[in-house]
């Protein structure tokens, strides 16, 4: 019989605050329970985090199954609050309803990470830039990308909708060289920013690039950010650089309606280069969308707050520099005339030098490196408020004041850290885990930090500062934790009393690389970088109370004995039954010892690089060691001979564990995490892998199984920490084996089947918004089975009429099973449910599989529909793509061109049939409309008042329109 295993699941993840792989958004607070501060959505690897600032408490939790990309940009609607835009590493992007969690449509377009995503100002269109260089404008009522803009030669990094009002110039010469369209609704226009240093300015009416400047002189650009009225933008780079641009916004909106256009005009203008005080790359430039601020900052610690100056500052400094000049001219003798000529030419505040405009108002200094930055609108507050997140798990808000704020000229404007979300994860990279023995608690320890958290309800407990700590385990009784460190220390902590209990310098400042407590429970050995494994005592002391004669018990460690190697100890296990110890040295060797006399029994030699961990199998039988040598050695314990080399990981193997009961009842299955991201369900007796677990986005650094077996804990470089529970589900090797060869199949098939586009094609400027993905291809084999199934009942079908003609007795063809179990439906009826499951922005490229050789069958299908009138809109679009794509063929056939004629009378048919219809209820509702109106006494509804409130509540925007 084929031996079976049980599977490991993924069951929850935990300790990711907020990750480093995209940009986070503000929002408000929706629901009445909400607090003022707002709300932080945020990446956590793969899934969307929604915190609340002020309590920290975790909201809400987006999450895609069938989804494993991490998360690179996230986007927020400007007209439906509840909307996200999230795009993925893997080039797709996903609309989520924060309200229920759930993704409304999904986007496949661009062949790697999204960088940035933009909305534009009404809501139904949104705008992707990637890594592969390309920007997709996405219709997000459609459900389907309208086209994608080719022009930049690296990754996109800035984007942003231009939709000035609609303005037609009343006179002027203008209007004798261009045309004008009046009642033509324009697309608007859109700002990208490129690596490749360039900053383009791009027609969506035309859909070409109007405009094309050098944004950086040094290099690349890394951000872009336009003021709230659109009248200026700044793009930022290396060397701290940031220039200014004016951005015409006027002369856009009248460029809008006209057809031919002199190339003479420009709408973006240089105004100059702003240096920042640090000179590392920018990441963002971040407007407020109500003040005269904006946030600038790179990867470092700290993010720079500049002020936009208002007319009359500007006025006063060229009046500043206009004294200095004349004091200068009475100096050098030049005469009054020139002087003045000068002074009239530096007053013009449009001239004004980008440095008078732009002043440098307060630099935030944060905990750590700066990631992405947000500016929080809280309500009762006017001070700035700036949410930032960090690359170290954390996500904290300062309040700035304002240059309003401040009492006298002198002032510096000053900032303070409000509030910070940071309890529900670790700093720094988490090195050790250990499991209570009720597995109900979970220790993880990191450089600075060790924490306890409750598995079941994954909250923080405890939190205890600690040195950099590289192995940690609970003490029997789970009342105690102890953590071995870098700095050769061994630091007891209570639970309880969340205290420190005792820290004893064990290993004379050599980091303690490995720690077990004796299966007894009463002693615990260390091994450290100083070349021995030293083993200590627990005992309760009686401690005297300090000023009274009273005393208190207390733990300590008393070293009991050591043992000395020939080289750094990287780790040590006791065998369970407490009779061997095994060390593993830097020497890439292990050595096995008697725990009671110290003498050497084993040495185990076959490893090319240092064994970072290992394991001995609970009957003591087997000890598992895995290296950085990628691989993972199985050896018995009575003779010391290796029993099996595994080539296990594709980097380092930084920790195995067995688990103490599976199904045979001998514990020979174990677990090993790696570098390579993966952890890996191996059998010790036949020496096979079990199943590969994949989930994690970083290096694994620790693992830690339950005592009852039932769970896996990791922990890794993404700051996440999972549970992977065992499910009730059988694996049987063979059919993982196949799984897995499917799926590396199904990953090159897509990037194989994504054609080569014509040389014509690929240096267009303008391109289809398309990509096959596995999904995509399910759904072409699904319509051309379809299809098949629908002719050949078509055909049995007409046979049978034909016969019934000449003899009316003939029984009715028997129909496919398919159709009968569906309830008898029609062909055509099966045909439509197929295309109408498929999701709308997955269509035309799973009609891209169709072979042309069932073009025909497809048409003879549209023919029925537009006759029955069975879904016209969808009928439509799938015709006119089809006629796009395959034009060439269509039009050198003789046979579909009748058939072409037939579905063009349909259609009309059908169309004029619809077009009655809703003219004749739009008149049924004027006159229901009127009816009302004539009935109604009084509109109850001032529609002004509304808009008056607003006017005055508005605060008076200021940006550099006057400048520019």
């Amino acid at each position: 019989m084929v031996k079976s295993y049980l599977k490991f699941e993924p069951s929850k993840s935990f300790g990711v605050v907020a990750t480093s792989s995209s940009n986070l958004v503000w929002t408000s607070s929706k629901d009445k329970s909400g607090t003022g501060a707002g709300q932080a959505v945020v990446a956590a690897n793969n899934e969307v985090l929604t915190w609340d600032i002020k309590k920290g408490e975790l909201l809400n939790r987006w999450k895609d199954e069938n989804c494993k990309a991490q998360v690179t940009a996230i986007a927020q609607s400007k007209t439906d609050p509840d909307v996200f835009a999230v795009g993925y590493e893997d080039g797709s992007i996903r609309l989520w309803d924060s309200k229920i969690s759930t993704t409304i449509v999904s986007f496949n377009g661009h062949k790697s990470a999204i960088t940035i995503l933009a909305f534009d100002k009404s809501g139904v269109r949104l705008v992707s830039g990637a890594k592969d260089t390309d920007v997709i404008v996405w219709d997000l009522v459609a459900e389907v990308g309208q086209y994608k803009l080719r022009g930049h030669k690296d990754q996109i990094t800035g984007l942003r909708f231009i939709e000035p009002e609609p303005q037609i110039p009343e006179g002027g010469d203008d209007e004798e060289q261009a045309m004008v369209l009046d009642n033509e609704a324009t697309e608007g226009f859109l700002l990208t920013t490129g690596k490749d240093a360039l900053i383009k300015l791009w027609d969506l009416s035309s859909r070409h690039c109007i405009e094309t400047h050098v944004a950086q002189n040094s290099g690349e650009c890394w951000a872009l950010g336009v003021s709230p009225d659109l009248s200026g933008c700044v793009t930022a780079g290396n060397d701290g650089e940031m220039r200014v641009w004016a951005l015409d916004v006027a002369g856009l909106a009248s460029s809008a309606r006209k057809v031919d256009l002199s190339q003479a005009i420009n709408f973006l203008h240089d105004r100059g280069t702003l240096h920042r005080s640090s000179k590392e790359r920018a990441a963002e430039v971040i407007f407020h969308p109500r003040r005269d601020y904006f946030a600038v900052h790179g990867v470092e610690k700290s993010v720079e707050i500049w002020r936009i100056r208002n007319e009359a500052e500007i006025k006063k400094s060229l009046a500043r520099k206009r004294r200095r000049r004349r004091e200068l001219a009475a100096k050098k003798g030049k005469k009054e005339a020139e002087a003045e000529e000068e002074d009239d030419k530096a007053d013009d505040i449009s001239k004004a030098d980008i440095s008078d405009v732009f002043v440098q108002h307060v630099i935030v200094r944060t905990t750590g490196k700066v990631r992405s930055v947000a500016w929080a609108l809280s309500q009762g507050t006017k001070d700035l408020q700036l949410l930032v997140g960090g690359t170290n798990n954390l996500l904290e808000t300062y309040t700035i004041v304002g240059k309003d704020k401040l009492k006298s000229k002198g002032d510096a404007p000053d900032y303070n850290k409000a509030l910070a979300v940071e309890l529900p994860g670790h700093r720094t990279d988490i090195r050790a885990l250990s499991i209570s023995s009720d597995d109900k608690m979970l220790a993880s320890a990191a450089n600075g930090s060790l924490k306890i958290w409750n598995i079941k309800t994954n909250t923080c407990i405890r939190t205890f500062e600690c040195g950099y700590a590289l192995c940690c385990s609970f003490l029997p009784g789970d009342k105690v934790v102890v953590v071995g460190t870098k700095e050769g220390e061994l630091q007891l902590y209570d639970v309880a009393s969340a205290s420190l209990l005792e820290s004893v310098n064990a290993h004379e400042g050599h980091a303690i690389w490995s720690l077990q407590v004796h299966p007894d429970g009463k002693s615990v050995v260390s091994g450290g970088a100083d070349k021995t494994a030293k083993f200590w005592d627990f005992k309760i002391v009686q401690e005297q109370v300090l000023g009274t004669s009273r005393t208190t018990p207390k733990l300590k460690l008393v070293q009991s004995k050591i043992l000395k190697v020939s080289d750094d100890i990287l780790s040590l296990r006791f065998s369970p039954d407490a009779k061997l110890l095994a060390v593993a040295l830097l020497d890439s060797t292990v050595k096995v010892f008697f725990v009671d006399s110290l003498k050497l029994y084993l040495n185990l030699y076959g490893h090319k690089l240092p064994v970072l961990s290992m394991d001995i199998s609970y009957d003591n039988k087997l000890i598992v060691t895995s290296s950085a040598d990628k691989n993972i050695r199985i050896w018995g314990l009575d003779f010391g001979d290796c029993h099996k080399a595994l080539f296990g990981h594709q980097d380092s193997i930084l920790q195995v564990a067995f688990v103490p009961h599976n199904s045979d009842g001998n514990g020979h299955h174990f677990f090993s995490a790696s570098k390579d991201r993966t952890i890996k369900y191996w059998d010790a007796d036949k020496f096979e892998q079990i199943q590969r677990i994949d989930g994690h986005h970083g290096e694994i650094w620790a693992i830690a199984v339950a005592h009852s077996g039932q769970f896996l804990i990791s922990a890794s470089h993404d700051k996440s920490i999972r549970v992977w529970e065992e499910t009730d589900e059988q694996i049987f090797l063979e059919e993982e084996r196949e799984k897995e060869i499917e799926e590396l199949y199904e990953s090159t098939l897509t990037t194989s089947l994504e054609q080569d586009p014509d040389a014509e094609d690929e240096n267009r400027e303008v391109g289809a918004a398309s990509k096959q993905t596995v999904e995509t291809l399910m759904a072409g084999e699904r319509i051309a089975e379809a299809l098949e199934l629908g002719m050949a009942d078509l055909n049995a079908i007409k046979e049978w009429e034909e016969a019934k003609q000449q003899n009316p007795n003939v029984a009715p063809p028997q129909r496919n099973v398919l159709f009968m179990a569906l309830g008898n439906i029609s062909a055509e009826q099966h045909v439509m449910n197929v295309l109408q499951k498929i999701k709308a922005s997955a269509l035309h490229d799973a009609l891209l599989v169709l072979p042309f050789a069932t073009v025909p069958m497809l048409f003879t299908f549209l023919n029925i529909f537009a006759m029955r009138s069975m879904n016209i809109p969808l009928t439509c679009r799938i015709l006119f793509f089809m006629l796009k794509t395959h034009h060439k063929q269509i039009v050198a056939s003789k046979t579909m061109r009748a058939m072409l004629d037939g579905i063009r009378t349909n259609l009309r048919g059908a169309l004029k049939r619809q077009k009655d219809e809703m003219g004749y209820n739009i008149a049924a509702l004027k006159v229901v409309g009127m009816q009302l109106q004539h009935k109604s006494v009084k509109d109850y509804v001032d529609e002004k008042w509304e808009e008056e409130n607003e006017e005055n509540k508005a605060v008076k925007k200021r940006a550099f329109v006057h400048v520019s």
